[in-house]
C-alpha cells in the first residue's frame, strides 16, 4: 500500500484553480457534520453539489435523519459558492449484495473497502453523466476511516469513468476537529456509528463497555 500526503497533493490542485472561475465538484457525503469542515475548505473553489449516496445506512429514518441534519449546515451556513444536494432513493438492498459474504469481517476490513467503492463508484457515475469536473469525498475526515484506500479507489475511478478525482485526507490540518467544533456551533446531531447495521452493532459494544467500566 502506498503512503502519501493526499493533503498536500490536494492543495496543489487547488492552487491551480482560478477562484474567479469555480469548478463544478460533485461531493459525495455520509452526513451533516463530516460535511461540514469539507464545506468550509472548498466552497471559495467550487460550486458543490453534495452526492448522498449512502445505502449502507441504516435503518431508514437514520438516513433520513442525516439528510435533514445535512440540509441544515448547508442553509446556516456562510458557504462562498453554491451548494445543492441531491438525494439518490435509499436502497440498503444493493449494500447487502455488495458485501455478502463480508458481513463478519472486523470494522476497517475488506466489506469496508466494497462500502467505500460502492458509494464511490456511484458518485463518479453521476459525475460523469451530469459533466461535472471534479469529484470527491467526505469519507477521509473520520479518523476510522482508510485514507490510502479511498484515493486508491478515487484514482482508479478516474482513469476509467474520465472525472478528474480531488485527492484529500480532511482530517488533516485539524480537519476533523474542525467538524466536531462547527457541529456545536451549528447544533448538528453527530451520529456514533458509521451507518451499517455493522458498524451500529460494534458502537453499541463499546458503549456497553464503557457502561460496564463506569459501574
Amino acid at each position: 500500500m502506498r503512503y502519501m500526503n493526499y493533503q498536500k497533493i490536494m492543495d496543489q490542485m487547488l492552487e491551480k484553480i482560478d477562484i474567479k472561475k469555480p469548478k463544478k465538484l460533485l461531493l459525495h457525503a455520509c452526513c451533516g457534520p463530516c460535511s461540514s469542515y469539507v464545506l468550509e475548505y472548498l466552497s471559495k473553489y467550487f460550486d458543490i453539489t453534495i452526492f448522498y449516496y449512502n445505502p449502507n445506512i441504516s435503518p431508514e429514518s437514520e438516513f433520513l435523519k442525516r439528510v435533514e441534519e445535512l440540509k441544515k449546515i448547508i442553509n446556516l451556513m456562510p458557504l462562498i459558492n453554491k451548494v445543492d444536494v441531491v438525494v439518490p432513493t435509499y436502497d440498503n438492498k444493493i449494500f447487502n449484495e455488495t458485501i455478502k459474504g463480508h458481513e463478519k469481517d472486523p470494522e476497517g476490513g475488506e466489506r469496508c473497502y466494497l462500502c467505500y467503492k460502492l458509494r464511490m463508484e456511484n458518485s463518479i457515475i453521476y459525475a460523469k453523466e451530469h459533466d461535472y469536473d471534479y469529484f470527491t469525498t467526505t469519507l477521509s475526515i473520520s479518523p476510522y476511516k482508510n485514507s490510502n484506500w479511498l484515493n486508491e479507489i478515487g484514482e482508479t475511478l478516474e482513469k476509467e469513468y474520465g472525472v478528474k478525482y480531488l485527492y484529500a485526507d480532511f482530517k488533516k490540518k485539524n480537519g476533523y476537529k474542525r467538524s466536531i467544533e462547527l457541529s456545536k456551533i451549528y447544533n448538528l446531531y453527530r451520529q456514533d456509528y458509521c451507518g451499517c447495521v455493522y458498524s451500529k452493532y460494534q458502537s453499541e459494544l463499546k458503549r456497553s463497555s464503557k457502561d460496564e467500566e463506569s459501574i
